[in-house]
């Protein structure tokens, strides 16, 4: 007979007592989960491990993150830096994911070419970043192909039928491989002059009518080093690409815009999904979900805290496009799940073979 029909006040009192106890065991039982994040972390330290040495872009913007971000953690732990270079940030990215304790002490900020490392077949990438933790980036960037303004090339019509010099470090650097990009899906004709110390050194050689092009130009890169250049007219964009057309530069065709097989898409999607993670920062593989939440929320704090704004313009660094942890973590998953086929493509225009 159901407990509701034995015609006794007891039972229906007990129940009614013990759904009761049950609902605000429930109400309270959300409390001490946040309490007992700020219990974890008050009177503890974090350390942020920084992919490369100190000094660099990605060391100066986490040294920024790391004096704002346990303001908005619970409990308000230290952060300090430890930086971790070796292997274009891949040591300190294999340390995250391997070697780190798992308790949300350790995360990291690394390059964003280490999520996809293993797409691209490189062998001391041994990690799965779909399993990595991800916390968010305060920007993204976008992509350019530029030219000086004595360079033949008017626009980007003009580069797919006339050779065009670009320059770049080396034959697997990140300007080599847009420009491979650029060639396989958008036709171009990118011809790439590799032996270039670096970016510097590529600028002079356009400046003085040596080359056309530097391999490729990130919006943010121009936009702090040669504001000149885009105030004077020194230079025409043909293209731009990445996660998001830029606002400031409506008259410049769009990438994916041009791109009329689904394959190719996919392709530039999953060459330029470094530019959609930005400059990352990431936590090891199983965290406690409590603390993940509190940290991915933090990032996303930090990242609109006005003293960070303000410190991050002294020191010119691009922060005005956050994206949260759930956003990377999504884009990386999206990438890994294309078609073999986009893999293999992939993986032969990063190698050059």
């Amino acid at each position: 007979m159901p407990l509701g029909m034995r015609g006794t006040l007891a039972p229906t009192v007990c129940m009614a007592t013990l759904v009761a106890s049950q609902f605000f065991h429930g109400v309270a039982g959300a409390q001490p989960q946040t309490r007992s994040v700020a219990e974890f972390y008050r009177g503890k330290t974090i350390s942020l491990v920084v992919s490369s040495s100190p000094g660099g872009g990605y060391d100066a913007l986490s040294r920024v993150v790391a004096r704002h971000l346990g303001d908005h953690i619970p409990g308000n732990p230290a952060v300090v830096v430890r930086n971790m270079p070796g292997a274009g940030g891949i040591v300190a990215t294999s340390y995250i994911n391997k070697v780190a304790p798992r308790d949300g002490l350790t995360i990291g900020g690394v390059q964003n070419n280490t999520p996809f490392e293993p797409l691209f077949g490189t062998k001391e990438a041994d990690y799965d970043p779909t399993k990595m933790t991800w916390l968010g980036t305060p920007s993204v960037e976008t992509g350019l192909l530029i030219v000086w303004r004595s360079s033949p090339i008017m626009t980007l019509a003009d580069a797919q039928k006339m050779e065009m010099t670009a320059g770049a470090s080396g034959a697997n650097s990140n300007p080599s491989f847009y420009a491979r990009l650029l060639n396989e899906v958008l036709g171009t004709k990118i011809k790439v002059i590799a032996g270039f110390p670096g970016q510097n050194e590529a600028y002079l050689a356009m400046e003085r009518g040596e080359i056309d092009s530097y391999g490729v130009t990130f919006w943010s890169s121009l936009t702090s080093t040669k504001p000149d250049w885009l105030r004077e007219k020194k230079i025409r964009i043909l293209v731009q690409y990445g996660p998001e057309k830029e606002a400031d530069l409506p008259d410049v065709p769009w990438g994916p815009d041009l791109i009329k097989k689904e394959e190719d898409r996919l392709l530039m999607e999953a060459a330029y999904a470094p530019l959609a993670v930005g400059r990352p920062f990431v936590a090891p593989p199983d965290l406690p979900p409590e603390r993940t939440a509190a940290l991915r929320k933090a990032m996303l704090e930090t990242f609109k805290d006005p003293e960070f704004l303000a410190e991050a313009a002294k020191q010119q660094l691009q922060v005005d496009k956050p994206r949260s942890g759930e956003q990377i973590q999504a884009q990386i998953k999206r990438v890994y799940e294309m078609p073999a086929s986009v893999a293999e493509r992939l993986r032969k225009i990063a190698q050059n073979f």
